[in-house]
């Protein structure tokens, strides 16, 4: 049974590799990798009186830090990760996640991401590698959408 493209673009994941970051609404970035977009809680194992007979009770307790790391190949002109880092202040970032026509499929909105590490590329003379500079964030909230 053959596939038609219909079934492939309404069926099959999306791939990594096409994606647009942009920062304070504005500002369009390329990033060679993005990590870090997790939404993830702490739990708690409560045990009461019953709970040899009932079992323990698990619950979702504080959620954890969001930070995420941005990743992209140094230029020649002064780096707008370099400012953001020495500004300290907090802005908004979109991750879309597009199709094959670069149109959004998904996206995730990282509110008040504050910048607190960045790091310089590895240097090494026997390697003809690109030079990454990594900015770390932390982050109030972040949500998922769908388009």
């Amino acid at each position: 049974m053959a596939i038609d493209r219909k079934t492939i673009i309404e069926n099959y994941p999306l791939p990594v590799y096409n994606y647009q970051v942009i920062i304070d609404n504005s500002t369009a970035m390329s990033f060679s990798e993005i990590s870090g977009l997790d939404i993830d809680y702490e739990h708690v194992l409560y045990r009461h009186g019953f709970s040899w007979v009932m079992g323990d009770y698990l619950i979702r307790a504080q959620r954890k830090p969001i930070n995420v790391t941005l990743k992209r190949g140094m230029v020649k002109e002064r780096s707008y990760l370099y400012d953001w880092m020495r500004s300290g202040t907090k802005k908004d970032i979109r991750i879309e996640l597009c199709d094959e026509q670069s149109v959004a499929i998904v996206s995730w909105d990282i509110y008040r991401a504050l910048p607190f590490k960045m790091d310089a590329p590895s240097f090494n003379a026997s390697t003809n590698d690109i030079a990454i500079e990594s900015l770390d964030l932390i982050a109030h909230d972040i949500k998922l959408t769908h388009h």
